[in-house]
């Protein structure tokens, strides 16, 4: 899993029949020594926010994490971040 903060949200009207009903998010993951930022698009599955720290799962464990595991999608938000405090940046 990864940890990364929601920057904001993505609005599509068209999309592939399995992923309607689902909210899609940017997020922006935490900088690490050896990796900069990264900045994708992820399901949401548990209901976060704009501003939130969530966890991320990627590739087949992100289609696991929706109804549909033949999904087209390859990040998924599976979590929210409750406590923040150690996470440096």
């Amino acid at each position: 899993m990864t940890i990364a903060k929601v920057i904001g949200s993505i609005i599509s009207t068209r999309k592939h029949p399995a992923l309607i009903g689902n909210k899609f998010l940017m997020v922006e993951t935490l900088a690490c020594m050896d990796a900069g930022k990264e900045r994708f698009i992820a399901i949401d599955t548990v209901g976060a926010g704009i501003g939130e720290m969530v966890l991320i799962t990627r590739g087949s464990s992100a289609r696991c994490s929706i109804d549909n595991i033949n999904a087209p999608i390859d990040a998924a938000i599976v979590g929210i971040v409750d406590d923040e405090n150690h996470i440096g940046e």
